[in-house]
């Protein structure tokens, strides 16, 4: 699996008040939905991240899921009162996890999978017209193959969905 390496060490080259140049690296907060293809390896209709708005490296990230009426899930769940399936609010933060271990500086490369999930609670439901806003947080890794992170699922500032979730580095 690619990683962005590029878009968090990129030489900008800046003057500061002495007339003198620095290189410094410019890291990377943000990311549009292009370059999270670049970082995972989902797709249409499975692809549930539209941006990235916020990032900090071996920390945190923060994505957003834009929910609409016209994804294939509602087809069926529930014909005349759609709801975003848990399954697809969980792995939409598994998704948001996927980006900080793929950014990780010393990642081995290969594709982080998910292994499991621990805690979670649905507190909220999530319609068509909502917009999912997770945040989620490194908790730990070991051996550079797994890691585990909390997620949080809010819309509107409530509480969707939060819980634990492992992830497994597969070569």
């Amino acid at each position: 699996m690619s990683t962005l390496t590029q878009a968090n060490s990129t030489e900008v080259t800046t003057s500061e008040g002495d007339g003198l140049n620095s290189n410094t690296p410019e890291i990377k907060t943000t990311f549009t939905v292009e370059e999270i293809q670049q970082l995972l390896p989902h797709r249409y209709p499975f692809l549930l991240v539209d941006k990235i708005i916020d990032y900090v490296p071996g920390k945190l990230a923060v994505g957003i899921k834009n929910v609409t009426f016209n994804e294939p899930q509602f087809q069926g769940h529930f014909p005349g009162r759609s709801l975003m399936p848990g399954v697809l609010i969980v792995e939409a933060m598994a998704q948001v996890g996927g980006i900080v271990m793929t950014q990780m500086s010393d990642s081995p490369g290969g594709l982080f999978v998910f292994a499991g999930i621990d805690k979670v609670r649905f507190r909220r439901q999530v319609v068509p017209g909502d917009q999912l806003v997770m945040t989620v947080e490194l908790l730990w890794v070991k051996q550079r193959r797994f890691g585990k992170m909390h997620g949080r699922a809010e819309v509107d500032g409530q509480l969707a969905a939060e819980g634990e979730l492992m992830f497994s580095l597969v070569s």
